[in-house]
């Protein structure tokens, strides 16, 4: 429930119900508009120049309507750090009214997930030497080991170290998603990897360095951010 200064409120609930789709009702104390959950109460008394925020469950048909009843409302934009997608339309006083809707909130139901999970496979010349690097010095435990081959785990992460032959022959990359890249980088360099950089936010959301082991696999450790 919101108090919205206007200065004419026939005018307001003739834009609110004819434009926005709201409900007009009388109020004790004046004029009301609802939709939904959603309540707003007309004041003269107050001023002007607010910006009030409606969540709907389907923006597009919101926008759509909007524009069908005659509305000049923006265009729908993704806002990604509060993860909605919004359009903007002012009312005749210039209060800013956005409605928004969660893109985290699929709209229908998922499909079951094909793809749980990826195995990188980083060959190495010497598989004893490479289980106690990654074990000791990148922080990863010992999940099986054997002359050719080491499974390696990490909280969810999980790489294959494998005996470098023809088949398996130069170096393998790997990109790993982390909770913190510059935590992770302190704890990684105070251990003395071989750490090629500081972390590096990327205009694409991610903010990551690179590590290379003793075979000079490159593993890159990446956060998302918004």
């Amino acid at each position: 429930m919101r108090y919205l200064g206007v200065s004419d409120t026939a005018r307001s609930a003739a834009f609110y119900r004819d434009v926005l789709g709201f409900e007009i009702r009388d109020a004790p104390d004046g004029i009301e508009a609802a939709c939904g959950p959603a309540l707003l109460h007309f004041d003269t008394q107050a001023s002007a120049s607010a910006i009030v925020f409606f969540q709907t469950g389907d923006v597009a048909a919101m926008h759509a309507a909007v524009r069908a009843r005659g509305g000049r409302p923006s265009e729908i934009e993704k806002v990604n750090w509060i993860k909605m997608r919004m359009f903007e339309i002012r009312d005749p006083d210039g209060n800013t009214l956005w409605f928004g809707q969660s893109y985290h909130v699929p709209d229908s139901t998922p499909t079951p997930r094909m793809f749980q999970k990826a195995l990188p496979e980083l060959p190495l010349d010497d598989i004893p030497g490479g289980i106690a690097h990654y074990r000791d010095v990148l922080g990863f435990h010992v999940n099986y080991q054997d002359p050719n081959i080491g499974v390696m785990d990490r909280d969810a992460v999980t790489l294959l170290l494998i005996a470098r032959t023809e088949r398996h022959a130069g170096i393998g990359p790997a990109y790993v998603y982390v909770e913190n890249a510059d935590q992770l980088y302190a704890e990684l360099r105070a251990k003395g990897a071989d750490v090629q950089g500081e972390p590096v936010s990327h205009p694409w959301g991610l903010r990551d360095f690179c590590v290379r082991d003793l075979d000079r696999n490159e593993i890159r450790f990446g956060q998302p951010f918004e």
